[in-house]
């Protein structure tokens, strides 16, 4: 009796509705992990890598996919030819393309980097820090760090060659900087293309390097770059210097430098986006009756007046006061302030006998004893418990 095969999603593991990309990224997974080459002599490894390769077949063909999502796997029964798996036709699948592409990417003999050959290509990108502090991150500032660079080698001009010599074109590529490679897989021959292990994509060799920079082409120079680092930039943010990076190759441009900024912490304002959070206390009187404060803000101090009955607490917005925005510098964020009223821990004698008599007056008291109503029980006379004070 023959073994029912399994769905092809559940072979997969993605849904019905998975997208291309989906179902692609899980095979994958699964061919990585059952590939014969990754375990040799490994029977059920076979039979997966088998199983999932049918699958991925069917599902990465928009028509077969069609057909399989409407009559399931009947609708390749009678079809198989020698190639097939259970009575599947492989004919006409493109395996050269797919293991091309996808074992290239899981083996390192693919077409990744293939269309390059030996043209020009930009350099790679450095990445350095920079500190500022949280009112230079707010308006912007200018900074000086020291990098060493590449630079073309002035003995060569960058060929790397030793003067009076010139590269050679690579025998093993022909000058073409790639190399073609052919193995066969369970779908026949598998053409994979991979950069030149000689010249490195070059297209080129140099039988007798340059002394002086050893064949690179480049001498390592210590440089000061200057950094403008706008307003309104946040921690973690970089700030991007067009060709200041590694030295391309063929004739390709540099790479960038890329600055990340670390912003120190400031011991009164917090940030969020482009607005500015800080904590203000003000007295019971000011808060009672009313009157100026001073808030300090990233502009300098303020004057802000505070209205009778202010509870603590209570945000102010100090419009424009924040940070500035990146994208439109005459833009900025603005500044909330949590007003706090302080409670004095320490009083003089007269200053508790002003309050109490405040207390008075208000009708409020500091003794909540006094509160107790007339219902309340009464201590027991003589020799009864007293009432226990807890203290907090």
């Amino acid at each position: 009796m023959a073994e029912q095969k399994r769905d092809y999603y559940e072979v997969l593991g993605v849904e019905k509705s998975a997208d291309d990309a989906a179902i692609k990224k899980a095979y994958r997974v699964l061919a990585k992990k059952y590939h014969p080459d990754m375990n040799p002599g490994d029977a059920e490894a076979e039979k997966k890598f088998k199983e999932a390769s049918e699958a991925y077949a069917v599902l990465s063909d928009p028509e077969k996919r069609r057909q399989y999502d409407q009559y399931g796997h009947a609708a390749f029964d009678g079809a198989g030819g020698a190639g097939g798996f259970g009575g599947f036709d492989f004919n006409g699948a493109d395996f050269g393309d797919i293991f091309g592409d996808i074992f290239g990417d899981l083996f390192g003999s693919g077409r990744r980097g293939g269309g390059r050959g030996n043209g020009p290509m930009k350099g790679a990108n450095i990445r350095t820090s920079v500190r500022i502090s949280f009112e230079e991150a707010v308006f912007g500032v200018e900074r000086e760090i020291d990098l060493t660079l590449k630079d073309e080698c002035t003995s060569c001009h960058g060929t790397g060659a030793k003067p009076g010599t010139s590269p050679e074109t690579c025998s093993k590529c022909g000058g073409k900087g790639q190399v073609v490679f052919t193995s066969q897989s369970f779908f026949g021959t598998v053409r994979n293309v991979q950069t030149c292990p000689d010249c490195h994509g070059t297209g080129k060799v140099i039988k007798d390097k340059c002394p002086d920079c050893r064949g690179t082409g480049y001498i390592a120079n210590k440089k000061k770059i200057k950094v403008s680092i706008p307003a309104g930039i946040d921690n973690g943010q970089c700030v991007r210097i067009r060709d200041k990076g590694e030295p391309g190759t063929n004739g390709g441009p540099r790479g960038d430098l890329l600055v990340e900024v670390v912003v120190g912490r400031h011991p009164i304002f917090q940030r969020q986006d482009e607005n500015i959070y800080s904590t203000v206390p003000m007295s019971f009187a000011i808060a009672a009756l009313g009157g100026d404060i001073v808030i300090d803000t990233v502009d300098g101090r303020v004057i802000y007046e505070v209205k009778a009955g202010t509870q603590t607490d209570t945000k102010v917005r100090l419009k424009g006061k924040g940070v500035p925005s990146l994208r439109n510098k005459d833009v900025r964020g603005d500044h909330y302030v949590t007003l706090v009223v302080q409670v004095p821990d320490k009083l003089s004698h007269e200053a508790k006998d002003l309050l109490k008599q405040f207390d008075e007056c208000t009708g409020d008291s500091l003794n909540a004893a006094k509160n107790i109503t007339s219902d309340t029980p009464e201590e027991p006379a003589g020799g009864g418990k007293k009432k226990k004070k807890f203290k907090f």
